[in-house]
């Protein structure tokens, strides 16, 4: 008798765990509380996967030998307390297609940069002729990845929701790029507890595995005090990697347009860490460099039209994203802002609209914080109820040698289906400008 598998949640983690499962020889039962996408309902049917959604039926449930929960599903409600009290098996998706693959796991995470870094760590030892593959939070999920594939390495982007229901997950590489609040109403307004999430990334790592992360984030250096990894340490910052295998490495030139600003050159050197420790010369890593693209949505340059810069930065769901993307602005910038605010905290940004932003685009069905937090320091602020009137705003309101950033600080469920919608709109009305 096959074994049986109950993944809970229909996405893109869910199939994936059950595509797994099946592979594997379990039998499989998918369960959504919610509603399962069309193309994922065809993606099981297909395989003759058997799924409901709507509901969870607990007796099926509870008959499980093991139970794959979704990163999307919070960590209390009641049928994983069910699950729990049952004593049966519960994993994440990521613990479980971890224990099918003998690779080595390079694991990134942290609030913002993850994507870019995981998606530099692959450019460069693809570049190098090294194994490898990509997954989690980007691409197809880790569960459906393992079963088609079998690199030396997997470069693993980690979400603090992947990284809930950790038993043996084991990178032998593990990256934390930084820390800010984010995704607070998942952990009962917590700070504490979105970092303790994050750190479960490192609970198995040894003294012979590697912990890199950035020296000058003090949330993050904190954190490290409190949970004290065991792995060797190396640090990095925009300038330097520091450590005891390298000594003192100077920063590696990067002259790509794709990876301007601070934060990017952070997000190389981390990346540059990794290569460095699997053995790739420092000429190799200079050379992949320049020839990285950009991770789309984040600081992506669209179009120039009469000599003013379009750029997308839809993925910036939180402050401290925006940040970045406006400490990187050399011109004046047109900010298009706004959406589902998180409980943000916008006084981070004050020096910096002071100094970068002529005016101002709130886009979002509740633009009443913006526009109080940033009226005393721009004098031009316009509201926008779609993409469209946000973008003829910024058209009209454009001057030769000015940029408009769509960076919005905020998540994008008001009036799009996710970033991804929301950057793809912004970028085909600017190509019809």
């Amino acid at each position: 008798m096959p074994k049986n598998l109950v993944v809970l949640g229909g996405g893109e983690s869910g199939v994936g765990a059950a595509l797994l499962g099946q592979h594997l020889g379990y039998s499989v039962w998918v369960s959504d509380k919610g509603t399962i996408d069309q193309h994922f309902q065809k993606e099981l049917n297909d395989c003759q996967i058997k799924w409901e959604q709507g509901t969870h039926s607990t007796t099926i449930i509870l008959d499980a030998n093991l139970v794959v929960k979704s990163p999307g599903i919070p960590p209390n409600i009641p049928i994983l307390e069910q699950i729990r009290e049952a004593g049966i098996e519960l994993l994440s998706e990521i613990e479980f297609a971890s224990q099918h693959t003998d690779a080595d796991l390079i694991g990134i995470t942290g609030t913002n940069g993850k994507t870019t870094t995981a998606m530099l760590t692959y450019h460069l030892l693809k570049s190098a002729g090294k194994s490898v593959g990509l997954a989690g939070n980007i691409g197809d999920s880790f569960a459906k990845a393992v079963i088609s594939h079998s690199p030396d390495y997997w470069v693993l982007e980690l979400s603090s929701f992947q990284l809930e229901d950790i038993v043996k997950f084991h990178p032998r590489y593990a990256v934390i790029t930084n820390l800010s609040p984010d995704h607070l109403d998942r952990y009962d307004n917590s700070f504490d507890r979105y970092v303790d999430a994050k750190f479960t990334m490192f609970k198995n790592q040894t003294n012979e595995d590697f912990f890199i992360y950035d020296e000058t984030d003090s949330e993050l250096l904190s954190a490290i005090e409190r949970h004290n990894p065991k792995a060797q340490r190396i640090p990095y910052s925009d300038k330097t990697i520091a450590n005891k295998r390298f000594n003192k490495t100077d920063m590696i030139t990067i002259d790509n347009p794709s990876l301007e600003g601070t934060h990017n050159a952070k997000n190389a050197m981390a990346a540059a860490a990794i290569a460095q420790l699997v053995n790739i010369r420092k000429q190799t890593i200079r050379e992949s460099l320049r020839t990285f693209k950009g991770a789309p949505h984040r600081l992506e340059k669209v179009l120039s039209i009469l000599k003013v810069d379009y750029i997308n930065d839809s993925k910036a769901t939180n402050v401290n994203a925006t940040y970045y993307a406006l400490d990187s602005m050399t011109r004046p910038a047109i900010w298009i802002v706004g959406g589902v605010d998180k409980g943000n905290d916008y006084s981070m940004l004050m020096p910096l609209v002071r100094e970068k932003v002529k005016a101002i685009i709130c886009l979002g069905v509740d633009n009443e914080k913006i526009m109080d937090c940033f009226s005393p320091v721009v004098n031009l602020m316009v509201e926008a109820n779609t993409m469209a009137e946000a973008v003829q705003a910024s058209y009209d309101l454009a001057k030769q040698g000015d940029a408009v950033l769509l960076s919005p600080a905020c998540a994008s469920f008001d009036l799009f289906e996710n970033y991804e919608d929301r950057g793809n709109q912004f970028k085909q009305l600017v190509r019809k400008l």
